[in-house]
């Protein structure tokens, strides 16, 4: 019985309704000028005759496809995985603001063995725009792809001769930042766990040494390039306090997941934390605050970040230009220091 109460194309709605395909079209799309009283009858006698207007043809008339990629390139670490509380975190704000724009997310976890894996993304037609999640070590190639597909946005850093737009926080400042509070908390003999090849992690350890530089303590931090991957900086890390060298009394951590392998380190080797060591992680992810000791950290506002990143790219799909945005961090003092 439901089969037949059921409404096939917007042809058959609209002589039911006694209007045009074009005003069924409009009064579905929520576009167009026509009556509010019309809108909703045709409203309720679609819902009455079970009819939802098909996608996949909306979708070839209006050119769009109602999905936007999320890609997170692994470039400089290939052992990540999606999982990580920073992925994590940040998808969840994605999909939130895209969810209410009425958008779904296409998530691809991307190792980039060839040039053009980003080309043969923007290109496959899937989506009507790319976030990129990060940009490990394939900024030139994000600046080589954006000049000729607009719809490109990626949570990053900012440099000098960028091409691409990037939304992210002020990296410089936010090492800057932790090195000097590790100063005046009295350390004197500082390191810095992460590998400084992605633009993010390279910055942080730019800002770090200028403040070291500025308090006088000249050739620091001593670089420990840990990886981001929770399984192999915990082995990396446990390893560089087995080592038998002088250790820091002070350490900035390029990420708290970075910042908290540490921490289970020094409480195996029994070196207590903030008496013995301090630490200062990096992105105030929700595992900064539920560690013994608390996380000092340095927070980046993700929520603001993920907003910023669909605001940039609906804009560049409409074919208006978006500057790159740089927020700025905040320094979150817990335990750990």
């Amino acid at each position: 019985m439901a089969d037949e109460k059921r409404v096939r194309n917007i042809a058959e709605l609209a002589e039911l309704a006694g209007v045009t395909a074009g005003t069924v079209s409009r009064a579905l799309s929520g576009k167009g000028f026509i009556s509010e009283k019309t809108r909703e009858r045709i409203k309720a006698l679609a819902e009455e005759h079970n009819f939802r207007p098909n996608v996949v043809a909306r979708n070839l008339r209006t050119q769009r496809t109602g999905a936007i990629s999320v890609v997170i390139p692994l470039g400089h670490e290939r052992g990540q995985h999606i999982s990580d509380p920073f992925f994590m975190t940040m998808l969840g704000h994605l999909a939130d603001e895209l969810t209410e724009r009425g958008y779904e997310l296409i998530l691809s976890r991307v190792i980039p063995d060839s040039d053009d894996w980003l080309t043969r993304i923007v290109d496959s037609g899937r989506s009507d725009g790319v976030i990129v999640i990060g940009q490990s070590d394939e900024a030139e190639t994000l600046d080589r792809v954006s000049p000729r597909y607009m719809p490109l946005v990626a949570w990053g850093g900012y440099y000098g001769g960028q091409q691409h737009c990037s939304i992210g926080s002020d990296n410089f400042l936010g090492g800057q930042m932790a090195a000097r509070h590790l100063v005046e908390r009295g350390c004197r003999n500082i390191a810095f766990f992460g590998d400084p090849v992605p633009v993010e992690i390279s910055q942080r350890l730019e800002g770090c040494r200028a403040a070291l530089a500025a308090a006088g303590l000249v050739g620091q931090p001593k670089i420990m390039p840990t990886h981001l991957a929770e399984d192999i900086n915990a082995s990396e890390i446990e390893a560089f306090f087995n080592s038998g060298e002088p250790q820091p009394d002070g350490v900035v951590a390029a990420s708290d997941v970075i910042a908290v392998n540490t921490l289970m380190a020094l409480t195996r080797k029994s070196i207590s934390v903030p008496e013995q060591l301090k630490i200062v992680g990096y992105d105030d992810l929700p595992i900064a605050s539920r560690t013994t000791p608390r996380l000092t950290t340095i927070r980046q506002d993700f929520a603001a970040g993920a907003s910023h990143l669909i605001d940039c790219l609906f804009r560049r799909i409409a074919g208006e230009e978006s500057a790159s945005i740089v927020m700025k961090p905040e320094l979150i003092v817990r335990q750990s220091t």
